[in-house]
């Protein structure tokens, strides 16, 4: 994600923290430009309404470059290196 440097990740954080079925939040700063910062965000949480996120980040006047990883269903199915990737 893609954010200015205000609001800080903290007042992010909190945001997203209290989003509906959210459990948890992570946030890691990766890059700091002249502008803006490159942040990676990671919610865990129960029937969460990927609009409500999405809305609320770009309220703050962040963007959401890419979705890397998503886990649905009852369980965590864990993730096996495959024939094809090695």
């Amino acid at each position: 994600m893609l954010k200015p440097h205000h609001p800080s990740i903290v007042e992010l954080s909190k945001t997203l923290s209290v989003l509906p079925g959210v459990h948890g939040v992570n946030l890691s700063l990766y890059e700091v430009d002249q502008q803006t910062e490159t942040v990676k965000i990671t919610i865990e949480g129960e029937n969460l309404d990927y609009e409500e996120v999405k809305d609320s980040i770009e309220n703050l006047g962040a963007v959401v470059h890419s979705i890397d990883e998503i886990a649905a269903g009852k369980r965590l199915v864990e993730e096996v290196e495959t024939l094809q990737e090695r």
